[in-house]
């Protein structure tokens, strides 16, 4: 596992110096209106800082995945809206459809201290997310110092999350980041132990690098969502018409055998809440039956969400850690009634003393959704970076900050 022992914004100074943050400020718009301020408010702590420090703040982020170049639904001019009202004080948007433009360098060039200008969407840029030149060089011309905080974008090395670094001697990540850093690392590199570890989610091909990552770090792996069915039925349990890998079964009896010859306990749902069929409209009231392990799933029945009596099972294993990790809801969370297994185990989180760390994504969306959001340790702001940071990969938005 790479180390992430990095230069913080607490490490610099950047009192008169024009300091460049790659934020995370990918929120969802509609009608031109944010519907979801959470990631502007968890950058919030760096900008403070760096504006209290005397730094002259020039905000970069990506928005969507604008196809053809600039787009106006793709600005970020309603973000820097919000920002002014958030800070108090008025931030610049530098609306330029080429980011470094005319505008943006105006903008920057008559900064003081303490003043914040945000630039346009990254993406607005060909360049951006294949890490080309010249957009990294003109975007390091902007700043004396450079700080990523948008661990969402960690796991993609993009001209503004990591090429800008080869121009731009002085880096540090912001306190967001650090955080990740923290709880993430220290829950896969050095947890307090017992170590359970919480996968769900539909795909086992989505997860088989996390998997095999976390079989050699944890002392219990619990697995449920769409993805256990796959491992049912490589254990020779009918499992009806769910979610099946049918190539990943070779993959899941293995995974079996080397949990069983390293001494980690894999837990897996002992029954399960079923369906003739997917609920459509996603929250529409739907008709449910128990299949339990040893009967197995009929074969005109699906399953759709962990039983009662693995809601159980997993929430006693969950109270005796020390250190829990979870990625991937136990079922349709999003329909009410297959949603008791994902709230059984966000209730044995929430109730529990150990370290609790929510893996982004659906997880981060479920535990939020349910309202118990606040009792969790760490909740990360990135569902891709995240599990390839439990794959046990190097991310380049990480890898290229200076280290301590």
């Amino acid at each position: 596992m790479p180390s992430y022992n990095k230069v913080t914004i607490d490490d610099i100074n950047v009192a008169g110096k024009r300091v460049l943050v790659r934020c995370d400020f990918n929120v969802p718009l509609k009608d031109g209106v944010i519907t979801d301020e959470n990631r502007i408010n968890a950058a919030l702590p760096t900008i403070k800082k760096l504006i209290a420090d005397g730094g002259k703040v020039i905000l970069c982020s990506h928005l969507g995945k604008p196809k053809n170049g600039p787009e106006a639904k793709f600005s970020l001019a309603p973000v820097a809206e919000r920002l002014s009202e958030k800070l108090g004080k008025p931030v610049v948007f530098a609306a330029d459809p080429e980011v470094v433009g005319e505008n943006a360098k105006k903008a920057v060039a008559e900064m003081k201290d303490g003043d914040v200008v945000l630039l346009e969407n990254t993406r607005f840029r060909k360049e951006e997310t294949k890490n080309l030149e010249p957009f990294s060089s003109e975007l390091a011309s902007l700043c004396d110092v450079y700080v990523n905080d948008a661990f969402g974008s960690a796991h993609r090395a993009h001209c503004s999350t990591a090429g800008v670094t080869d121009h731009v001697k002085v880096n540090a990540v912001g306190y967001l980041m650090g955080k990740e850093l923290t709880y993430l690392g220290n829950a896969v590199n050095d947890p307090v132990r017992p170590f359970v570890t919480i996968l769900g989610g539909a795909k086992v091909a989505d997860k088989l690098s996390v998997i095999e990552n976390l079989l050699k770090k944890a002392d219990t792996l619990i697995i449920g969502g769409g993805m256990a069915y796959t491992f049912l039925k490589a254990q020779g349990i009918n499992v009806g018409t769910s979610l099946v890998d049918d190539t990943k079964i070779d993959f899941c009896k293995d995974m079996l055998a080397q949990a069983e010859a390293k001494g980690v306990k894999i837990l897996l749902p002992v029954d399960s809440v079923c369906a003739k069929a997917f609920p459509d409209p996603i929250d529409a009231e739907i008709e449910t039956k128990v299949f339990t392990k040893e009967t197995g799933i009929a074969d005109d029945y699906m399953g759709l969400d962990i039983g009662p009596k693995s809601a159980e099972l997993f929430a006693n294993e969950v109270k005796s850690a020390k250190t829990v990790v979870w990625n991937g809801p136990m079922g349709v969370f999003e329909n009410p009634t297959l949603a008791k297994g994902t709230i059984a185990v966000a209730k044995a989180l929430a109730e529990t003393d150990a370290t609790t760390i929510i893996g982004g994504g659906d997880s981060a969306a479920a535990v939020n959704t349910l309202g118990f959001g606040d009792k969790m340790t760490h909740i990360s702001t990135g569902g891709g970076a995240s599990l390839e940071f439990l794959e046990g990969k190097t991310l380049p938005g990480i890898a290229c900050i200076n280290d301590k």
